[in-house]
């Protein structure tokens, strides 16, 4: 749950994820730890995360709800290493079929991300629409685009 806060800043601070509550934060960490993963420094410090959840319609599906890494730990493949390593501990946990997650149109790296790691997995990747922009309140929301990787093989 410490870990919260921390996650906050660096979502904040990557000026492309939407930014929840820091509350739903400390929920996340307390109730989605078993589906999420936290990067530290040497010192201990938070400096990446993977926050995700089981689809309670479809067990065998993991979504991946945010990615960030905090800007100076950028372009060292951190995040394609904390997917691999979130992805392997859900696998092993249990029947781990598909990964699903929505990008904006504009967020080109974490279509390149997704794509890569789909490419790694050698798995399918397949994209539609899953929330037109007009369905956000706020009216300036780019459309989400849903993401669907796998079948992972056994």
């Amino acid at each position: 749950m410490e870990d919260g806060a921390a996650i906050w800043r660096i979502a904040r601070d990557s000026e492309v994820l939407d930014l929840n509550s820091s509350y739903s934060y400390l929920l996340w960490c307390r109730d989605f730890a078993a589906t999420s993963v936290v990067a530290r420094d040497e010192k201990g410090e938070a400096i990446a995360f993977v926050t995700g959840y089981i689809r309670p319609d479809r067990p065998e599906t993991l979504v991946v709800w945010q990615v960030a890494v905090d800007e100076a730990h950028r372009g060292n493949g951190l995040a394609a290493k904390l997917l691999d390593a979130l992805t392997a501990r859900v696998a092993a946990e249990g029947d781990l079929v598909s990964l699903e997650t929505t990008v904006t149109p504009d967020n080109t790296a974490s279509d390149r991300l997704f794509t890569s790691y789909a490419e790694r997995h050698d798995v399918g990747l397949e994209r539609e629409v899953l929330f037109d922009g007009g369905l956000f309140p706020e009216g300036t929301h780019l459309p989400e685009v849903l993401y669907r990787i796998g079948p992972f093989h056994a």
